[in-house]
């Protein structure tokens, strides 16, 4: 992929959160309105683009690189939540080692990587990315739930109920049954979907950057924990995904997909965990941020060292 063209999308999205950050500098938007702008996203828009993107002409390629997908994603989560277990085990304040673990595990894949990949690759890249969201949200909610409650919580562990009802996996199912009956939506009900999907990008980097500009940087970012988190989760974890991609098979667009999703920043649940666990989340919101404007840099530097792959 062209890294001209991948810098320049970058920096639109940049420019988009800009304009949140002064929203929010102007104290224009309400915290409340942030919240619910976020349900929106979540439970309506992602959805919509998710139902959109399988709209496509069946195609055994595609769908063979849709799996072969999955399944290194699915290895690529596995090995980080290996890796980053054992680096922070011993991290002392139980705080900084669940916001740096978790900030190293899981990426900002939805509201940072899909309004990349829509702007970048369109319909197509958004069929691929669907697996990295999928795989996110299967993970979250169960291991990165369980790693914030208490070791004598009465139901540890495993929120099956969140993982299946959650809108974006309901809109994955239905799009791949549209996609293997090739069912298309057409009429008023296709340009409905299609207005609302594309509120996904602008909306989203709003969102993100309103959140930026209620950010204080707090002493503990310099924990040398938040650093190897942010080096793990920004560059070696993106890395890594590459190689296991290119082994696996991934090509194209699915490869430049795939890798975008992984390169993503550090998913911002890690502030609302932090908060609901009632530790500290001014080291959760400081690495969230400075993981989001550092993916300026590491995202076209991940894909420089993929063009020189032989």
């Amino acid at each position: 992929m062209n890294i001209t063209q991948l810098a320049n999308q970058i920096i639109i999205l940049f420019g988009l959160m800009f304009v949140g950050f002064l929203i929010g500098r102007l104290n224009l938007m309400k915290p409340q309105t942030s919240r619910d702008l976020t349900s929106i996203l979540i439970e309506i828009v992602s959805p919509c683009l998710i139902i959109v993107a399988f709209q496509a002409p069946y195609s055994a390629s595609r769908l063979r690189q849709f799996f072969l997908a999955f399944v290194a994603v699915i290895i690529l989560y596995g090995a980080e939540m290996i890796i980053s277990h054992a680096l922070f085990c011993k991290v002392g304040n139980a705080n900084l080692r669940l916001i740096a673990q978790y900030g190293s595990i899981f990426s900002n894949a939805g509201f940072m990587g899909i309004p990349l990949i829509q702007a970048l690759f369109g319909p197509v890249g958004v069929f691929y990315a669907v697996v990295a969201l999928a795989a996110f949200n299967l993970f979250n909610w169960t291991y990165g739930v369980a790693m914030f409650q208490p070791a004598d919580h009465l139901h540890p562990g495993i929120d099956w109920r969140q993982v299946c009802l959650n809108p974006n996996n309901l809109a994955i199912l239905l799009g791949l049954v549209f996609f293997f009956l090739q069912i298309k939506i057409t009429g008023p009900l296709g340009s409905v979907l299609g207005y609302v999907s594309s509120l996904n990008t602008p909306l989203a980097m709003l969102v993100i950057g309103n959140s930026l500009a209620h950010v204080k940087l707090h002493r503990t970012l310099f924990n040398w924990s938040l650093g190897l988190s942010l080096l793990l989760r920004n560059l070696l974890y993106p890395l890594l995904a590459l190689g296991l991609f290119r082994l696996v098979g991934l090509s194209g667009t699915a490869l430049n997909t795939s890798v975008v999703m992984a390169a993503c920043p550090v998913a911002g649940l890690v502030v609302l965990f932090s908060l609901q666990a009632r530790h500290d989340p001014a080291p959760a919101i400081a690495l969230m941020s400075c993981s989001t404007i550092l993916c300026l840099v590491t995202i076209p530097l991940v894909f420089f060292i993929n063009n020189f792959i032989i």
